[in-house]
């Protein structure tokens, strides 16, 4: 068996921005499927404790209003996902989150704001996530388009049930990787460790890449000192200042 037939852990968050350092979960999914078992799925919302900007509310269909009347409290909502997904990775289970770097950056920043343990301190070197954002880009370099989960779910022929939808989102990143799977079986044999760590050298590659186009490209040029090519998450900075 190879990983991509066994289960699988997805991960969604939908959030009140798109500030890593200051925005919060108002939504978020953790859905175990594959491996010849029922798909089991959690979900949460949660009233982040600040305003969801129209924005994001116009993407995500969750209302400041909605959020403080129907959600949990943020300290619970973010203690639970990460204890759903920590359990997963000790379990052995592959992470698949689409564009990694923002959904764990912002859960970790998450876990520091009310005092939980972060996934990467508490599952360290079990943590094994596969990105279908980094994967595609990698495998499938020149092809012309967006690539937003919904953009992927089509091409690779996925069903997805409603796009910016924590639920939806975390199922269709999961059948997506399923399906490069079948789509490269070349990837689906590559030991999952060394899946992760090629995922970091690619990540790196694409963000230089990336950087590298926006300095060539008049009037972009500043954008190329905020790419960033942490992945899967960005590092925290401690305040070291008194």
């Amino acid at each position: 068996m190879t990983w991509h037939t066994g289960r699988l852990c997805g991960v969604d968050l939908e959030t009140t921005g798109v500030d890593l350092e200051s925005d919060r979960i108002v939504t978020a999914c953790v859905v175990q499927c594959g491996g010849g078992q029922p798909t089991e799925s959690a979900t949460w919302l949660a009233d982040p404790g600040i305003e969801i900007s129209e924005a994001a509310a116009a993407v995500h269909g969750i209302t400041t209003d909605r959020a403080r009347t129907d959600g949990r409290l943020a300290a619970d909502v973010v203690a639970e996902v990460v204890e759903a997904v920590t359990a997963a990775a000790r379990g052995g289970l592959p992470v698949i989150v689409m564009n990694a770097v923002f959904d764990l950056t912002l859960l970790d920043r998450e876990a520091r704001r009310h005092g939980v343990q972060p996934l990467a301190d508490a599952v360290g070197g079990e943590l094994t996530v596969v990105d279908p954002r980094v994967l595609d880009k990698h495998l499938d370099q020149f092809r012309r388009g967006s690539r937003k989960l919904e953009d992927l779910a089509r091409h690779y022929r996925v069903e997805h049930g409603g796009a910016h939808r924590a639920d939806a989102d975390a199922l269709a990143a999961c059948r997506i990787v399923w399906r490069m799977g079948q789509t490269f079986p070349d990837l689906s044999r590559v030991p999952l460790d060394q899946l992760h760590q090629l995922q970091m050298q690619w990540a790196r590659e694409q963000a230089e890449a990336l950087a590298g186009y926006f300095r060539r490209t008049p009037g972009k040029e500043h954008q190329a000192d905020s790419v960033r090519s942490d992945w899967p998450l960005i590092p925290h900075q401690r305040n070291t200042t008194a």
